[in-house]
């Protein structure tokens, strides 16, 4: 394995790589990262995984310094899976070149997580531009967990890079709870609560199409989340799964939540 910590070494080591795979993390990998860098290694030749905890895309100060980080650990995780090159750049250097044009959503585009984190998708569009442009991969490899951030990044490259984006399935622990950086700051107890949360949501997309009015059904399980669990909802709603388009559930949809437990944000989609 190959440690990349500066732009130039990153574009001498990957100039000839035309099948190179690329995982883009902020560290704290964990089975969700791994089965995605899995799924490269399978459809690529070689396989890329960046590690850069990006302050851009985070809208809370104390979240960027409190963000999960061990690139020991993280280094040792890679150096197990036999991956090619793991890049680690530093933020001066990211973001030394200032853009000319302003990355910025659409109105419609300002749904869900959009809504609420005020300038994270537009850090997020950032720097996967930067990485893009740098490492020119054949295939990137995102989870379905962060759903809203694989559509945006998709389609904000779509015609502009030859790279294409592989979705990957949500890989959930033994309790049912999608697998997250996030998670290291829970304790045992609140991180099975995140187990019985997801199964509840599991339950109620099933119920979904059985409901004559959609509004009312969600309001009410959104109560009886936060009288039952003790936590703070941000959105529980339900999407087109083409366009994230308000669903009216006739066609292919998700189930979207974002909630707190304590001060810790997390997000899940059925």
């Amino acid at each position: 394995m190959k440690i990349l910590r500066n732009i130039y070494i990153l574009k001498k080591t990957v100039k000839d790589n035309s099948k190179l795979g690329f995982v883009p993390t902020m560290g704290g990998l964990h089975k969700g990262h791994i089965s995605l860098i899995k799924e490269s290694q399978k459809k690529c030749s070689r396989t890329l995984v960046s590690i850069y905890v990006n302050p851009k895309q985070f809208n809370n100060k104390n979240d960027y310094a409190c963000y999960p980080r061990n690139l020991t650990k993280d280094i040792h995780i890679l150096k197990k899976l036999k991956i090619n090159y793991v890049f680690i750049p530093k933020k001066e250097e990211i973001y030394a070149v200032k853009r000319l044009k302003k990355i910025t959503l659409k109105k419609s585009q300002k749904i869900l997580c959009a809504k609420f984190r005020k300038g994270h998708f537009e850090g997020v569009l950032d720097v996967m531009d930067k990485f893009i442009k740098l490492i020119k991969p054949k295939y990137i490899f995102l989870g379905e967990k962060d759903f809203q951030q694989l559509f945006l990044i998709k389609n904000f490259i779509k015609n502009k890079y030859k790279s294409l984006v592989f979705p990957c399935k949500i890989i959930r622990d033994k309790n049912n709870a999608p697998l997250s950086t996030r998670n290291y700051l829970l304790s045992k107890n609140n991180l099975y609560k995140v187990g019985l949360i997801s199964s509840f949501l599991k339950i109620t997309k099933l119920n979904i199409e059985n409901k004559t009015s959609l509004d009312k059904y969600l309001f009410n399980v959104k109560k009886e989340l936060i009288k039952k669990f003790n936590i703070k909802i941000e959105y529980l709603e339900v999407r087109n799964d083409n366009n994230l388009n308000a669903s009216n559930i006739k066609k292919k949809y998700r189930l979207f939540i974002a909630y707190y437990i304590k001060n810790v944000r997390l997000i899940d989609n059925f």
